[in-house]
This record gives C-alpha cells, structure tokens and sequence, in this order.
C-alpha cells in the first residue's frame, strides 16, 4: 500500500505597476512631511504660510514617529 502526497505551494507577488504606485505615493508623502515648511501651501495661502506652518502643524506628531527632527 501506498500514500501519495502532493504539496503545492501558492506564491503571490505584488505587481510592478502597484508597486511603483506605492513608491511614488511614498516619495511624495516623505517630501511633504519631512522637508515642506510651507512651501507647499504658500501656492494657496502666501506669505503667511511660512510663518504658520500650516502643513508643519498639521503633520506635527507624525514627523516625530517618522524620525525627522522639527524643533
């Protein structure tokens, strides 16, 4: 008497254009977070923006759990 036993082994992959996707999405949220000093909002709000900091505010404690220094 004989057993037989198959194994199959399922592999998934995350397809290159997601994960481009995904990068891009990454780089763009970094450079918002970790360098904007209201660059960004001063197309919107002017002047004041480099004195509010409105993205800085907005993004305050998510720049201490990422790392990046801001005081």
């Amino acid at each position: 008497m004989s057993i037989l036993v198959q194994a199959t082994k399922f592999v998934q992959t995350v397809p290159k254009s997601v994960l481009a996707i995904l990068v891009t999405i990454s780089i763009v949220g970094f450079f918002a977070v970790g360098f904007d000093q209201g660059h960004i909002f001063s197309l919107i709000y002017g002047e004041s923006s480099f004195t509010e900091q409105f993205l800085h505010e907005l993004t305050h404690d998510m720049r201490h759990a990422a790392g990046f220094p801001c005081h």
